[in-house]
C-alpha cells in the first residue's frame, strides 16, 4: 500500500490496494492508521459492486441508513446520489458533516463514483481537528463547555432542493430530526479534540442569546473553512472515498450544469459525541 497525501493537513490518495478482494487480503491496519491520520482517504481505479462497497464500509463499523433517501433496489444499505443534466442544484450543497441532527451521528461516509462529469464536480474537505487546534486558548476554554442544537430542517430546501421532486430523495414532508451535541468533540480513537459544527445543520449554541450565538457560529465557520485546513478532490469513475464525520466538514462543488453525476453512498454508524472521555 502506497500513501500520497493531498495536503499537509487533510486527505490522502491510497494506491496499490484492491478493495474488491476479501477483507483478509486487505492491509486493514495500515488503512485504519491512514484514516486516523489523514481523515479522508481516496482509492482510485476500483471496480466495485454495491455489495463490495458495503463490505468495505463494514470494516469500520455497522452500516446504517440515511433517513432522507430510498436505497437502491435489493441494496438496502446503499443510496444513489444523482444529479441529472437538467438539475441546477447539487444534493448536500452546503458545508456540512453528515447527520449531526441524529443522537448518534454517523462515524463515516463512503462514496463511490459511478459516473462523473468531464470537468467539475469536485468535493472539498476541511479538518476540524486543525480548526480547533488553531483557535485562541481563551476561546477554546469558552467553547469546551458549550453545546449546540442541530436540526435536519435547517437549509432543507437548499440541501435537497429539486432532488426532492423525483427519484429516491424523500420530500419536504419528512419529519424534523433534532439533536444536541458538544461544540467540542473528542475523537474516540485518537483522543484529539475538534470543533463539531455543521453550517448546514447547526441551529444555535445553547445557553447564549440568539444574536451572540449567531455571531459566534459565524466566526467559527469562517475560521474552520480557512484554506490551510482544506483539501480539494477531483473524482474519476471507480474512485471510492471514505471520510471521518467526527472531525471533518465537506462540500460538493456545483459547477457542472448540463452533465450527469452518479455516486453510491453508504453510511457507517457512529456513537454519541462526547466532549471529554474519562
Amino acid at each position: 500500500m502506497r500513501i500520497s497525501p493531498l495536503t499537509p493537513t487533510i486527505g490522502a490518495d491510497i494506491f496499490d490496494v484492491d478493495l474488491s478482494v476479501s477483507s483478509q487480503d486487505l492491509p486493514l491496519s495500515d488503512i485504519s492508521q491512514a484514516f486516523l491520520r489523514y481523515h479522508v482517504l481516496f482509492f482510485r481505479n476500483q471496480q466495485m459492486t454495491p455489495e463490495d462497497i458495503v463490505r468495505f464500509a463494514r470494516l469500520f463499523g455497522p452500516v446504517g441508513a440515511y433517513p432522507f433517501a430510498e436505497p437502491l433496489p435489493n441494496h438496502p444499505e446503499v443510496i444513489a446520489i444523482i444529479k441529472e443534466p437538467e438539475q441546477r442544484t447539487v444534493f448536500g450543497g452546503i458545508w456540512h458533516t453528515d447527520s449531526t441532527y441524529l443522537a448518534t451521528p454517523s462515524l463515516a461516509s463512503v462514496l463511490y463514483a459511478v459516473e462523473v462529469p468531464d470537468l467539475g464536480g469536485d468535493t472539498l474537505f476541511a479538518n476540524m481537528h486543525a480548526a480547533w487546534e488553531h483557535l485562541d486558548p481563551e476561546l477554546q476554554n469558552k467553547l469546551r463547555h458549550l453545546k449546540a442544537f442541530h436540526s435536519s430542517v435547517k437549509n432543507r430546501s437548499v440541501l435537497r432542493a429539486d432532488h426532492l421532486q423525483g427519484g429516491s430523495m424523500k420530500g419536504e414532508t419528512s419529519p424534523e430530526l433534532q439533536a444536541s451535541h458538544p461544540l467540542v468533540r473528542q475523537h474516540p480513537d485518537s483522543g484529539r479534540l475538534s470543533l463539531y459544527i455543521s453550517p448546514a445543520h447547526t441551529v444555535r449554541i445553547e445557553g447564549l442569546p440568539e444574536a451572540e450565538s449567531d455571531e459566534l457560529l459565524g466566526s467559527l465557520y469562517q475560521h474552520a473553512l480557512q484554506d490551510d485546513f482544506k483539501c480539494r478532490f477531483r473524482w474519476s469513475p471507480g474512485t471510492l472515498a471514505i471520510w471521518d464525520n467526527r472531525c471533518t466538514l465537506h462540500y460538493p462543488v456545483n459547477d457542472y450544469h448540463g452533465q450527469r453525476r452518479e455516486m453510491y453512498r453508504v453510511t457507517i454508524e457512529g456513537s454519541a459525541p462526547v466532549s471529554k472521555m474519562d
